[in-house]
């Protein structure tokens, strides 16, 4: 499916052919055959595999897990005859722990993003945090996905990157699309650059401009190649963002000491919390690339008019923006409580004139009687 994949396929099945070669003494070939034969078991195999797994490798629950659903597909590739239920009942593999995942809140993030030693960095986690991309979708953005004559502002993602290999499409703030601009303008500058003549083995200094072309990369920074992969560059800002996390105290690590509480996918579990918390579920799952539900439709402008909505609450340093949000906000709210005095007075005066009737009532009615004793 993916050349990720493939590789992981391959390690799982390179454990598979390292278990055989040690406790069977028996490479994956001769082990079909005999199975096939009967002089072998499959189940026991498996089983044992999953022994040696748990005995000699230090993985989680899920990975030992998936290592032996991988084995048993490969075997059944080979026409190798597995029975689902007497699978469950003969090959006892360890419970999955499910661990709790740190949550972040907006105060969080801007300490984060005030954290950052270069703008590279602040520009990429602040499209996490806004956007809700996956890491590698936000790495594989080219300047010409952005249209910056949008409104709002979007950004296209090339289904050879995104998880369902379908192409989608995110708005972006305003915030961030000031906040790319500026990295772009900083990215081509021109700089001084120094470098050693070949010829006369003298250093030169000189003034360059890099030249800017639609198909580059947004956060590539080009060295030895001018075609740098994603996932390269994903790898530099997983150690950056690393240590930057480390600087605020915030880089602790899960019990089983491999992942951090807070990786860069977390930003994305930041905005689905965020938008379902103001009552767009449908709307997050279009947000972060989710197929959500078949039947949730929406013109596009329908959909900018929810994004705008929820703008405001993935806006993080634009300070001046969130006081006049802020501000309008409150003029608001000091209008609705104006109309509230307003109507507390109207039905004062509401109550004031029934009861005013009311007694009105109460007299006539008495003289009504007064009369009518003296007719009597």
């Amino acid at each position: 499916m993916s050349k990720s994949t493939s590789k992981e396929y391959y390690t799982r099945l390179n454990s598979f052919e390292n278990f055989l070669l040690k406790d069977l003494k028996k490479d994956t070939d001769h082990i079909i055959e005999d199975i096939k034969v009967g002089s072998d078991d499959v189940y026991d195999i498996l089983s044992g595999y999953s022994v040696y797994l748990q005995n000699n490798s230090d993985i989680s629950a899920i990975t030992l897990k998936q290592r032996i659903i991988t084995a048993k597909n490969f075997l059944e590739y080979h026409d190798v005859d597995i029975s689902p239920r007497k699978f469950k009942f003969k090959i006892k593999l360890p419970r999955v722990i499910r661990r709790n995942k740190d949550a972040l809140n907006k105060e969080d993030i801007i300490n984060i993003l005030n954290a950052c030693s270069d703008i590279r960095l602040k520009t990429y986690i602040m499209l996490l945090a806004a956007g809700g991309f996956r890491a590698v979708e936000a790495l594989s953005i080219r300047i010409c996905d952005i249209d910056f004559d949008a409104s709002p502002v979007k950004v296209s993602i090339r289904g050879e990157y995104t998880k369902t290999k379908a192409d989608r499409f995110v708005y972006l703030t305003n915030e961030i699309v000031g906040q790319l601009r500026l990295w772009l303008e900083y990215k081509y500058r021109t700089r001084r650059v120094c470098h050693i003549d070949r010829d006369n083995g003298k250093t030169i200094t000189e003034y360059r401009t890099p030249d800017k072309e639609v198909n580059d990369l947004v956060f590539a920074v080009y060295q030895n190649t001018k075609s740098p992969s994603p996932n390269c560059i994903y790898n530099d800002f997983r150690e950056s963002f690393a240590k930057t996390l480390d600087r605020i105290g915030k880089g602790d690590k899960e019990d089983n000491k491999r992942r951090r509480k807070i990786t860069l996918h977390t930003l994305r579990r930041y905005v689905k919390t965020t938008i379902s918390d103001l009552g767009y579920g449908d709307f997050s799952e279009f947000m972060i690339g989710h197929s959500g539900s078949t039947y949730w439709r929406k013109k596009p402008s329908d959909v900018a008019d929810l994004f705008r909505k929820v703008e405001p609450y993935l806006t993080f340093l634009d300070y001046p923006e969130l006081e006049a949000r802020g501000a309008d906000i409150q003029s608001k709210v000091e209008e609705l409580e104006e109309l509230n005095q307003s109507l507390k007075q109207h039905d004062k005066m509401k109550d004031d004139a029934i009861a005013h009737l009311s007694d009105q009532i109460l007299s006539l009615t008495s003289r009504l009687q007064d009369i009518e004793e003296r007719q009597l």
